[in-house]
């Protein structure tokens, strides 16, 4: 079954509340358009405990930190939840085929 992206956010939208929840900000409405950074406000330790939960629900498939690693630092900075499901999908995708 191939992954889709409505899924994927559903996914990733659970995951960033959890992150989230720990500043009480759980309620936050979170799209393909939010961005980690500015309307998020997510700290680069929030980003590694995104990672170990995207690692849990994908396994290996999905490295963030790898992800990461392939941009510049106005890009991280810029990066959004909708850039990050299409690379999640995408992993998924490839691996599947692989």
């Amino acid at each position: 079954m191939q992954p889709t992206a409505d899924a994927v956010l559903a996914d990733v939208t659970g995951m960033l509340r959890t992150v989230l929840a720990e500043y009480g900000d759980d309620d936050v409405v979170i799209g393909l358009s939010t961005t980690f950074n500015r309307d998020l406000e997510l700290e680069s330790i929030d980003l590694v405990t995104l990672a170990g939960l995207l690692e849990e629900r994908y396994g290996q498939r999905v490295n963030l930190a790898e992800f990461l690693a392939g941009m510049e630092f106005d890009e991280i900075i810029e990066l959004t939840v909708g850039r990050l499901v299409e690379y999640v999908v995408w992993s998924l995708k490839t691996t599947q085929a692989g």
